[in-house]
């Protein structure tokens, strides 16, 4: 079994470096770090993460083609890797398409902005000096790194849409699915499935981490609420897929989006998350946890990642958490 923490990028330093030591002390492998816009610089974060610890691996969670260009996010992974003693991981996926429109960016044609992304990052990894054609990204002969990467970083995807599912599974190294709510485990690996039929030759096995949102807490009231505003700030970006599992739509967040987004009124917005909303995460204590996951990893997974907001007091949630890692473990 390995275990994994998301964190969004909306912490302080002095909060994730506190964070990633007690995740390490309690056991988990990986600590990985989203990267929305106008919030803390992700790679930053995970630098300071690393630094401050020995063991954990740290990933993005996750960098797209279009903001941050796949020849920098090369040399990221390239540079990552040699400051932490290859303990990076790289969390690659098209990004929300709501949030990308903030800046003008039409995320076209993400499927194959990915897929060409994942070749030319491991190209230029290898080191290998190529031109490339595609229909998204275009190298010419000068494109190559002008320093040896300490390996070919693994790259895992974030992927939430059927097709997006099956490149992951074809291409990856790992997968990053959000499953909200967590059951959605069983309707994401026939998708995943169908790429792996076709995955690319030397790749090991899929690493398929089990995304889940979690708030635990003593208080549940307390943690309630945070996962709610959680759910309130996301809501109105998620696919068609999750929201369908969860028996809602894009229209029932609308309200909610603009309460938070126009009106930024927090309290609000999290007040018009429903019963169905909520059930995108899990709430409580770690047995709360253990149960909603139990029937999941019985089906065969061995990859437990827990995502934000964690609970009220992040520390003691993931103390919490640790609880659960040494139960699965």
């Amino acid at each position: 079994m390995r275990f994994s923490l998301r964190l969004n990028n909306d912490l302080t330093l002095s909060q994730y470096i506190a964070i990633a030591q007690t995740a390490e002390a309690v056991g988990f492998d990986q600590i990985w770090v989203s990267n929305d816009l106008f919030l803390r610089s992700a790679p930053v974060i995970l630098q300071a993460m690393a630094h401050a610890t020995s063991r954990i691996e740290v990933g993005t969670g996750i960098l797209n083609p279009y903001t941050i260009h796949p020849a920098e996010i090369a040399m990221l992974a390239a540079t990552m890797d040699e400051a932490t003693g290859n303990r990076f991981n790289l969390g690659l996926a098209s990004g929300a398409g709501e949030f990308l429109k903030w800046v003008g960016i039409d995320a076209a044609q993400p499927l194959v902005a990915v897929r060409e992304t994942i070749g030319a990052v491991r190209s230029l990894l290898r080191g290998e000096r190529t031109p490339y054609t595609g229909a998204f990204l275009r190298w010419q002969e000068e494109a190559y790194l002008r320093f040896d990467a300490p390996r070919v970083t693994p790259i895992y995807v974030g992927a939430m849409g059927p097709k997006m599912l099956a490149l992951t599974g074809e291409l990856a190294d790992g997968a990053l699915p959000l499953l909200f709510p967590p059951e959605h485990y069983f309707a994401v690996l026939p998708h995943l499935r169908a790429g792996i039929e076709r995955r690319t030759a030397g790749l090991g096995e899929l690493d398929l981490a089990v995304c889940i949102w979690v708030s635990l807490a003593e208080d549940r009231a307390a943690a309630r609420r945070v996962l709610a505003e959680k759910i309130a700030y996301y809501g109105h970006a998620l696919g068609p897929l999750i929201l369908g599992r969860l028996g809602v739509t894009q229209d029932d967040f609308r309200p909610i989006e603009h309460a938070i987004m126009v009106e930024r009124n927090v309290e609000r917005a999290a007040a018009m998350v429903d019963e169905r909303m909520l059930r995108i995460g899990v709430v409580g204590s770690a047995h709360d946890v253990i149960d909603r996951l139990a029937p999941i990893v019985a089906a065969g997974a061995r990859h437990l990642s827990f995502g934000p907001p964690l609970g009220p007091k992040q520390v003691e949630a993931v103390q919490l958490l640790g609880q659960v890692v040494k139960y699965f473990r």
